[in-house]
């Protein structure tokens, strides 16, 4: 016989199947023992009589029996299998789970953060950890196909690089052989080059910021959805294939993650009609005079600032998203195109969505000389940058790009506290998998010589 998935039972009434899965709950009601079985499709509450096998949650079992409707009474509407039961004819038990250190078989997972991350292998088993990965997966996968549709190519940029892609101290340093590189704090300088092969290209890639500080948006390893284009009319093209990419996102999850939305009480973001785009100037002027906070002569927005004009976008335009564009040239990365009506102002935006920053983007400068002087103003020593200045020293036609983290995105889609919760296995100042400082101590318990029973 071979298996049947929990979500095919439904129209497999009066049929003997055999299911393999998981113990999600056990009720031992003397005579008759109700189990809930969970496998990568759903749960399926099964119904056994005089079973002499001791049984806890997820032990992994293989189950043989008939499906049956349900008493009109006993229905569960909140389970898609909620019609149906199994009436078990055989039960084995494939591999035994050792006492679970708490319950996994509720609707929720009532952990704190620091105990999901500890038994982050089994938390993640937990329908709501899954439900996460399953919107995750979705954005994924439409950033994929719709960029793909639009003409863009596939590329896998490295992780290891000769010098810091931005920047600044926010980097990894890793021993190469002999040589000093660092772990890529984005796939940027690659995907341009790229643009003089293929057009347009993307990546879905690792990327590396050495964030010195613990936050609830901010962990050090994270997946960036990278995406340029070149021969480019305007840089608001940019904007408006991002601004197409995010419908295409929500639709897609509104179509096919309803079930997770469902259990975090959510719904996609609304956008009415197009993404409002404004200044940052103009944001700031708009937040002086809805709030009286004066950061119009800031050079970027406060959190604070960001949940404001969210707020505003949201209340005046239908949207949950808007475009905020020409932030400050000096606060941008050195290949940001200056406008050429104000220099001082970029041809950049970020997109933020629900009271955060989602995606940053911009035009890049595509002259070579123009960019071999912009490497130069920020303090940076052009070799270091040989082989990204070449495919400009060779041509490279008017481009501009974009890039967001699939954890932020997610958290956002979902409510979710923090970011580490959209991770499947954050890192951070704090963790590699598992404490830093309890592989302190265990590395110092080690180091302490055990003493010789006389």
């Amino acid at each position: 016989m071979e298996r049947t998935y929990i979500s095919q039972t439904v129209d497999k009434i009066g049929q003997l199947v055999r299911l393999k899965g998981y113990i999600n709950t056990v009720r031992d009601h003397g005579k008759i023992t109700f189990i809930d079985l969970r496998d990568k499709t759903g749960v399926l509450q099964c119904v056994g009589t005089d079973l002499k096998i001791q049984l806890r949650g997820e032990d992994v079992v293989e189950i043989e029996g008939a499906v049956k409707s349900r008493p009109e009474k006993m229905v569960n509407e909140k389970l898609p299998t909620g019609k149906v039961e199994l009436a078990i004819v055989k039960l084995t038990v494939i591999e035994k789970a050792d006492e679970l250190p708490f319950d996994l078989g509720g609707n929720d997972l009532n952990v704190s953060l620091p105990v999901l991350l500890d038994y982050r292998s089994l938390t993640l088993r937990h329908p709501k950890s899954q439900a996460i990965f399953k919107v995750q997966n979705q954005v994924v996968k439409t950033f994929r196909d719709y960029l793909s549709s639009q003409g863009f190519v596939e590329f896998n940029a490295p992780t290891i690089v000769p010098v810091a892609t931005e920047g600044g101290a926010n980097v990894f340093p890793i021993k190469y052989f002999e040589h000093d590189c660092y772990l890529a704090q984005s796939p940027q300088l690659y995907k341009q080059i790229m643009v003089g092969v293929f057009e347009r290209v993307f990546s879905v890639a690792r990327a590396y910021r050495a964030e010195p500080s613990v936050t609830t948006r901010h962990i050090c390893e994270y997946v960036s959805l990278d995406a340029e284009m070149g021969f480019i009319d305007s840089w608001t093209e940019v904007m408006d294939v991002l601004e197409n990419l995010f419908k295409k996102v929500f639709a897609d999850i509104d179509l096919n993650c309803k079930d997770e939305l469902a259990l975090f009480d959510q719904t996609v973001p609304r956008v009415e009609n197009l993404i409002p785009r404004i200044k940052m100037r103009e944001a700031q002027q708009i937040i002086f005079e809805r709030t009286g906070v004066d950061h119009r002569a800031e050079k970027d927005l406060e959190p604070e600032d960001e949940r404001e004009i969210c707020r505003w976008a949201a209340e005046t335009k239908g949207s949950e998203l808007v475009f905020v564009t020409h932030y400050p040239t000096a606060k941008r990365a050195f290949y940001t195109m200056p406008d050429p009506a104000d220099p001082e102002f970029s041809l950049s935006f970020d997109l933020l969505g629900r009271g955060l920053e989602w995606v940053s983007g911009s035009q890049r400068i595509n002259n070579h000389k123009e960019l071999v002087k912009a490497v130069e103003l920020r303090g940076n020593n052009v070799k270091d940058f040989e082989l990204y200045l070449q495919a400009f020293k060779y041509g490279m036609p008017p481009e501009g790009g974009f890039a967001l983290g699939a954890e932020r995105i997610t958290m956002q889609i979902l409510g979710l506290e923090n970011i580490r919760e959209a991770t499947l296995f954050p890192r951070d100042m704090e963790r590699v998998d598992i404490k830093l400082s309890s592989l302190k101590t265990q590395k110092n318990a080690k180091k302490i010589p055990l003493k010789k029973t006389p």
